[in-house]
């Protein structure tokens, strides 16, 4: 039994798809796998209706694709999918930055400024296991600050999408990573919308060159595959 199967218990049925999502984007379902509702339902000690509801979803985000014979199955992205993911990101991160600086509440600003401290402490003193976690959370408020759920919503679909299917290393810079967070904290406070699209932009062309395909995952290659060597992250 593996260690997720052994640690799940009983879980709300509401937190079905969440549980199943982590599960596939950890690696535990890998590309391909099957996702037996059977199995899934006394895994987590739910009915199968919670199991069935939460793999449409997951069907409806990508994460699972229904084979004829098959069923339910962990999708298998292909090598120019997984390239998107990188150019959606790059397009939706500026965007939500810009609606941060003319939407974000004094709540998100607290948020945002205490991870910077956190985030550059942590630098400093060479703590970089945190910073992953914080630089997500740090992204995901600014996507909420943006005051658009839909937005909010897609940013972090794709997150999670670009974590499944790329692997990446705390940049040596990690300090600079976080003087950026800084100036886009700065400019959404400011409420400087033009500066924190800018400032986004070039934030994220630099911190998604570090991504590459993950060992683990497996991807698709299909007929006209994009070269992902130098992909920006």
């Amino acid at each position: 039994m593996n260690g997720e199967a052994a640690g799940a218990g009983r879980i709300p049925g509401r937190a079905v798809c969440q549980a199943i999502r982590d599960a596939i984007v950890s690696g535990v379902h890998p590309p391909g796998s099957r996702l037996t509702e059977e199995v899934l339902a006394r895994r987590y000690g739910v009915s199968r209706v919670p199991v069935r509801e939460a793999l449409r979803t997951l069907e409806s985000e990508g994460f699972v694709t229904t084979r004829r014979h098959a069923g339910a199955c962990v999708a298998e992205p292909s090598e120019q999918e997984a390239a998107d993911l990188l150019d959606i990101r790059e397009l939706l991160e500026p965007l939500g930055a810009a609606r941060a600086a003319q939407r974000r509440t004094e709540a998100h600003l607290k948020v945002l400024r205490g991870l910077v401290r956190l985030g550059r402490e942590r630098a400093r003193r060479g703590h970089l296991a945190d910073l992953r976690s914080l630089g997500g959370w740090f992204h995901e408020t600014l996507a909420k600050a943006s005051g658009s759920p839909s937005l909010a919503s897609l940013l972090t679909q794709v997150r999670r999408k670009i974590t499944w299917v790329y692997g990446v290393e705390v940049p040596v810079g990690a300090g600079e990573c976080w003087e950026e967070h800084a100036a886009i904290a700065d400019a959404v406070g400011r409420g400087d919308a033009e500066r924190a699209r800018a400032l986004m932009a070039v934030h994220t062309e630099r911190s998604l060159a570090g991504y590459r395909l993950r060992g683990p995952v497996r991807v698709r290659n299909p007929k006209q595959a994009v070269n992902t060597a130098g992909l920006r992250n």
